[in-house]
Formats: C-alpha cells, structure tokens, sequence
C-alpha cells in the first residue's frame, strides 16, 4: 500500500455551471489528486468527478451561468469520496441505472463510466446529487 492514500484532504467547492468553472475546477483538482493518488486513480478520480460535475452542469442546470453545481472531495484513507450535487429537479437515476447504451450511441455513456470506474455510486431520492466511492489503492 502506497503511504500516499493515507494522506487525508478534503475539498469543497461551489462553482457556476459554465464549462470553463469545470475546468477550473479540474485544474485544483488534479492539484490535490495527483500528489496523493497513483495515476491510474488520479485519471479515474477525474474521470468519475468529470462525468458527475459535466452531467450537473448540463442536465441538472441546463449550462445557465446563474446557477451553481456543489462539488466535495475527499481523500481519506484508501478512500476517495466525490459529491456533486446541483440545484435542478433530478433524473430518474434507477431507469438510467440500467440502460446499456451501444458503443455508437452519442450520450448515455455517463452511467456505465461510473459502473467501471466507481467502487460505489448513491444517488440521493430526486436524482440532483451523487455521491461517488472509489477505493485509491
């Protein structure tokens, strides 16, 4: 086991929802990740955050500036927790959960990257907030 997963960090960040406040926001984050993950859980953590933080923006506040997307980060012990949660009405994750979209298929995606690359996903009753487990070494 690395030393470098004991390394406790957490991060709480509200940002507007426009693409460039998520990339912003994955500058910082690979700031805190990449010194304490090895790089294959430094691209999976920013994978799970990046389809999460992309989906909240778009879906959940239809990429309107005025709205905002919550965004937690937390590293503690050999676990990396993602919370992203926005201000919209939510989804119906348990339909979504288990559709499996065709490799040619131009969005849908977001769910089967997290089903590979999460140890856990919860999703909260109205479906505007997730919270992402993944193990880090």
């Amino acid at each position: 086991m690395s030393s470098s997963c004991r390394v406790e960090c957490e991060v709480w960040v509200t940002i507007s929802a426009t693409p460039e406040a998520v990339e912003e926001f994955f500058a910082e984050f690979r700031r805190h990740t990449e010194a304490r993950l090895a790089s294959s859980h430094s691209f999976a953590a920013e994978l799970l955050a990046r389809e999460a933080l992309n989906n909240a923006v778009v879906h959940g506040c239809g990429s309107d500036p005025s709205r905002e997307v919550r965004c937690r980060l937390r590293l503690k012990g050999q676990r990396l927790t993602i919370v992203v949660a926005d201000g919209g009405e939510g989804f119906d994750w348990r339909a979504a959960w288990g559709r499996r979209p065709g490799l040619s298929a131009s969005s849908g995606r977001g769910m089967q990257i997290l089903r590979w690359y999460a140890t856990r996903v919860r999703y909260n009753e109205r479906g505007n907030a997730v919270t992402i487990f993944k193990q880090c070494c």
